[in-house]
């Protein structure tokens, strides 16, 4: 099971955002699986849609925190004898994010036929993964040259600028952190990564992993006594999951800041007997898939949609 089913992240999402009109929750997240709900509203104000989803996700309507590596476990339970799954009134169902095996989607394929429900494709994607369970040294000789300067190698440029600390900003600082990650993102991206309810439920989640054995690491790197990265990551049952990442544009012409925080991070990991992997999520740069080159193994995810409805079965056939 990954951080995303966890009760912390699957509780503290539904508090957020569980409130919005049109959602009903279906079958809560009960032995670390996604919970389900019903999402109903009208698509362009015309058609009515009743969507089941996972919690922590949404198709159309909301935008929030990626939730990842979900599985279709707990729609199956919910299909079962005496669930009321089979008999609301849902006409499509939206399962984002799944961890793309053969048997998983095979199994759904065959509900979809045996039901007479339409099966589509609506995402693809690739998550990134690092496996710590060996030395840093080996890890970097892995790397390309150019990977292994940009993570490792130019720490000598960076500690010719000054002194280099790292510092955990959990708990006593975490507000300072993410505000910090704010002003960043804007002046990168022209907005910022979390608006206030994203901002109320990761302080909620992060407060709710500790119950759950989870670390919380809000590491920020500093130079010279200046705060210069900064990395929001947790650890969780033997991962370390990289949720967001901001740093100061153009501190140093020679220095990729944010790449080189990882290398602390990753390097970190390497040495934690109790950690196997450092994991990048899904999601590409803003200038290259930086991801990609840093990563030793990958999780292929698809998002797929389930109709049932006969309007919508026609309207999706007609568009295709």
């Amino acid at each position: 099971m990954s951080l995303f089913q966890s009760s912390a992240w699957q509780k503290s999402w539904w508090e957020v955002w569980g409130n919005t009109p049109g959602f009903r929750l279906v079958a809560p997240g009960e032995n670390r699986r996604c919970g389900i709900y019903l999402d109903e509203y009208r698509w362009r104000n015309v058609v009515p849609i009743r969507c089941l989803q996972f919690v922590g996700t949404n198709y159309r309507r909301i935008s929030t925190p990626r939730t990842e590596y979900n599985d279709l476990t707990s729609f199956y339970d919910a299909l079962e004898p005496g669930r009321e799954l089979t008999d609301l009134p849902w006409n499509e169902a939206v399962f984002r994010d799944i961890i793309n095996t053969t048997s998983e989607i095979n199994r759904l394929q065959r509900l979809c036929l045996e039901r007479g429900w339409l099966l589509r494709i609506v995402h693809q994607d690739t998550a990134y993964q690092i496996a710590t369970d060996i030395t840093f040294d080996e890890y970097l000789s892995s790397l390309g040259p150019n990977t292994r300067l940009r993570l490792f190698n130019r720490r000598k440029v960076l500690e010719t600028v000054g002194p280099i600390e790292l510092e955990n900003f959990w708990p006593s600082k975490a507000e300072r952190f993410f505000q910090r990650l704010n002003e960043l993102h804007v002046v990168r991206w022209g907005e910022p990564c979390f608006e206030q309810r994203s901002l109320d439920f990761h302080l909620r989640f992060l407060s709710r992993i500790v119950e759950e054995g989870g670390r919380p690491e809000l590491s920020v790197l500093f130079c010279d006594k200046s705060a210069i990265s900064f990395l929001y990551n947790v650890v969780y049952e033997g991962r370390v999951y990289n949720i967001q990442a901001g740093y100061i544009e153009g501190f140093h012409r020679k220095l990729a800041l944010g790449t080189l925080h990882l290398g602390y991070c990753i390097e970190a990991a390497c040495s934690d007997p109790e950690l196997n992997s450092f994991d990048l999520l899904a999601g590409d740069g803003k200038n290259e898939n930086y991801k990609k080159r840093l990563a030793n193994c990958e999780a292929p995810m698809v998002s797929l949609m389930v109709v049932r409805g006969r309007l919508l079965k026609l309207l999706y056939r007609l568009k295709h």
